[in-house]
């Protein structure tokens, strides 16, 4: 069993008086946070907020960019010339890191949002662009990628400070991609089920996909989406059942991955 692993969730997606996500209680649960930059989710007062909660209750800040699509939450897959894509992540992560440091925090990760990550674990190029980006504005932020995908080749290559990252609530693919959303069982709503199989991956330093098969990866944390109805309850599940499985929870270092 891994020694240590950090959890993290997706939040600050609310936006004015629309409410997304119990972000209070997660960020009781979770080590790492990744808040949304007013793109896909959020907006600014959301992302003040949310960023105060998270510094008063030492959980680490994440930029979390996605496509301009308010309307369709990130979830929609956009055509951006390379040039343009690496300005959207410049524009965000700089908003992100203005208002943390407004807060008296720091930004200390960045992880695509939605459609621009799926598309990024598939086309190294695209996620090379994105964080390419990302480093021109800060250049020791951690990348947090997708285990096994073209994201993680991207960021071995750029031999940047990296968090590998598995999903507690989403199924797998055959090659480490993650079953569309519109897929029956895609979305793991049940939180046993969640926590056993995090403990089974977390344990074997792999991930074990819908077909069964194991793909071996480095595991630094786990994603847990907040912006599904069981949330909280996949959240406490997963973390209880790491935690009696001998695995502590803690914030990634963020090493640069092994050449």
């Amino acid at each position: 069993m891994t020694a240590t692993v950090d959890l993290n969730a997706d939040m600050g997606e609310s936006f004015g008086p629309w409410v997304m996500g119990d972000d209070a209680a997660l960020l009781d649960i979770v080590t790492s946070a990744n808040i949304a930059c007013g793109q896909h989710a959020g907006d600014w007062d959301v992302m003040a907020r949310t960023m105060a909660a998270a510094r008063d209750r030492g959980v680490g800040i994440g930029a979390h960019p996605g496509f301009p699509d308010l309307q369709g939450f990130g979830r929609r897959r956009m055509t951006i010339p390379p040039e343009s894509l690496a300005n959207l992540v410049r524009y965000q992560l700089g908003a992100a890191m203005g208002m943390a440091r407004a807060a008296g925090a720091e930004v200390r990760h960045l992880k695509l949002h939605g459609a621009l990550a799926n598309m990024a674990s598939e086309d190294k190029a695209a996620a090379r662009a994105c964080y390419e980006a990302a480093l021109s504005v800060a250049p020791d932020i951690v990348i947090m990628v997708l285990a096994g995908t073209a994201q993680q080749a991207a960021v071995a290559e750029l031999g940047c400070r990296t968090a590998c990252e598995i999903f507690a609530d989403r199924a797998y693919n055959d090659d480490a991609t993650l079953v569309d959303r519109s897929q029956p069982g895609a979305v793991i709503h049940d939180p046993e089920a969640a926590a056993a199989r995090m403990v089974k991956m977390v344990g074997d330093g792999a991930i074990i996909t819908e077909s069964g098969k194991r793909i071996a990866t480095r595991i630094d944390t786990i994603c847990l989406h907040g912006d599904t109805p069981s949330a909280v309850k996949i959240a406490r599940h997963v973390r209880d059942a790491l935690e009696g499985a001998g695995t502590e929870l803690k914030m990634f270092a963020g090493e640069p991955l092994a050449s």
